[in-house]
């Protein structure tokens, strides 16, 4: 009985041990400007868990290279807006005497109708392609393989009438 109670508490322990408050509360904030910045957002954890120091490390990718820097507040020179980026941060927060290793990645796009970059998944991008189904084939004029209406085809000529393909040989 005793050691099945001292499974069960360690396992108990490690469960709570597992679990990081402080990731769940992280977020960063994308600086306005001609220069690409990115800082780190505190304000949730600093109100609710006792923190010692954080330390951030950066990357942020392009499709050339990738440029690192560290610190709460990190500025890429070279990142243009004409960019789709990769922002990676690994995050040390100490506390007590420990530490939590918390990390996170986004692709971001530069969004010119608001002058902000903003996630790549909430852009509505196309998930699959419908195809159209038009009439214009179907009134018995002929048309060739571009789709523009035809009066007579050449010999030779490939063209399309009534949803059909013909090759004209007379």
């Amino acid at each position: 009985m005793r050691k099945a109670l001292s499974v069960l508490l360690l396992a108990l322990t490690l469960q709570i041990q597992a679990q990081n408050p402080y990731c769940d509360s992280l977020a960063y904030n994308l600086g306005q400007g001609q220069v690409f910045n990115i800082s780190f957002d505190t304000s949730a954890i600093l109100t609710s868990i006792p923190v010692d120091s954080i330390e951030v490390l950066w990357s942020v990718c392009n499709s050339i290279t990738c440029y690192n820097e560290e610190g709460m507040t990190a500025y890429f020179q070279l990142i243009q807006q004409t960019d789709t980026i990769k922002v990676c941060y690994d995050s040390y927060i100490y506390s007590s005497g420990q530490y939590d290793f918390c990390t996170d990645c986004d692709s971001l796009i530069y969004d010119q109708n608001t002058f902000s970059w903003v996630m790549f998944s909430i852009q509505g991008n196309s998930t699959n392609i419908n195809e159209l189904m038009m009439d214009k084939f179907g009134d018995n004029k002929m048309y060739d393989i571009h789709g523009r209406k035809l009066l007579s085809p050449q010999f030779g000529q490939m063209y399309i009438q009534n949803k059909k393909k013909y090759i004209k040989i007379r």
